[in-house]
């Protein structure tokens, strides 16, 4: 059974999620260099079925774009172009970062470990691919 996988892109790091092959529970899979992105995901969609990649629309609390609105659209026309075979839809991801924080710090994480951004990237891109889970269950 094919993932879903969720990118939670970011200047210099992106974060990436996906389900279980049963699409009930979404797991943290890694952060890379955003540099580095497409090449991992044609990596990983070498090895793994994938049916849906959801992509974090970042917008300002009021709905309208921000400064890195831009890239997102771009990456998301490389997504659809790159990978025509797998549908590739926007999702909006504002809180999610503020949400991954608190989830480290309810979880007991030590301020040196919430300090790396690189989870905060991760478990940001899990949030945003559970609330997509939860909604769409």
């Amino acid at each position: 059974m094919a993932r879903i996988l969720a990118i939670d892109y970011g200047r210099k790091r992106t974060g990436i999620a996906v389900t279980d092959p049963l699409k009930m529970i979404a797991s943290g899979l890694t952060t890379i260099d955003t540099e580095k992105l497409i090449w991992f995901l044609k990596d990983y969609f070498s090895k793994e079925a994938v049916e849906l990649i959801l992509l974090g629309d970042p917008k300002r609390l009021d709905g309208t774009d921000n400064d890195i609105t831009p890239k997102v659209d771009k990456l998301f026309g490389q997504l659809q172009k790159l990978f025509p075979n797998i549908p590739s839809q926007k999702v909006d991801e504002r809180f999610t970062s503020k949400m991954a924080f608190q989830t480290m710090i309810d979880s007991g994480l030590k301020k040196k470990d919430r300090q790396n951004k690189a989870l905060i990237d991760e478990i940001s891109a899990t949030i945003l691919l559970q609330g997509y889970l939860d909604f769409n269950a």
